[in-house]
């Protein structure tokens, strides 16, 4: 779940300031932080390109994804990060050869055409809410929520977000809390970490692999 209004950034001084508020908050969230440390901040500031790796990263083990991510990257070239114009001129069969299926070819393709000419051209996702963030991405083909949560965080950093739809976000609670709980609960828990969300994320990954 985004924040309702939500514009707030992710920094490195906003999260120190989002550990320390968690801690006071949440004591059993708080051990667990002080267990694993500190997080590494990352931010993937080519928005297209993000998104683009999103959909390549989709239903693929962490290794095969980073290797057709590379190969995408080379049909590109000489551009160091894609551009829709360039997705366009890629056909089917030159993405399928990378390793990508028909399918995600077809969704690259959607993609670039949305910000190239379509609903997203020109469009300045970094001025708009969490939620509008989340409505115009969704409605591209292969753009689901959980990848416009994601992007929201590692592309746009903004500093309250989780995504319920996340298995790792949702391990990540249930140990934290001790036991098994159902979506709407998980989503009860997280909403106590607002507007610190992205931060607690952060965590409750490296808590879900612990």
């Amino acid at each position: 779940m985004t924040s309702s209004s939500g514009r707030q950034l992710l920094t490195r001084e906003s999260l120190n300031v989002g550990v320390r508020a968690l801690k006071r908050k949440d004591r059993a969230l708080g051990q667990w932080m002080e267990r694993i440390g500190t997080v590494p901040l990352r931010r993937q500031r080519h928005q297209f390109g993000a998104l683009c790796r999103a959909i390549l990263s989709q239903q693929v083990a962490a290794a095969a994804a980073r290797t057709i991510h590379t190969r995408f990257l080379a049909t590109q070239a000489p551009a160091r990060n894609p551009t829709p114009q360039g997705v366009l001129q890629t056909t089917e069969v030159a993405l399928r050869a990378c390793g990508i299926s028909g399918r995600k070819a077809r969704y690259l393709h959607a993609l670039a055409q949305a910000f190239d000419d379509g609903p997203l051209a020109g469009v300045r996702l970094s001025r708009l809410d969490d939620p509008e963030v989340v409505a115009r991405l969704t409605e591209v083909p292969g753009v689901g929520v959980w990848t416009a949560e994601m992007f929201l965080i590692f592309s746009l950093g903004r500093a309250d977000v989780f995504s319920v739809g996340d298995l790792a976000l949702r391990t990540g609670v249930q140990r934290v809390v001790g036991r098994n709980l159902e979506a709407s609960e998980i989503e009860q828990v997280a909403e106590r970490w607002s507007p610190h969300r992205s931060v607690a994320s952060l965590y409750l990954w490296k808590i879900a692999h612990y």
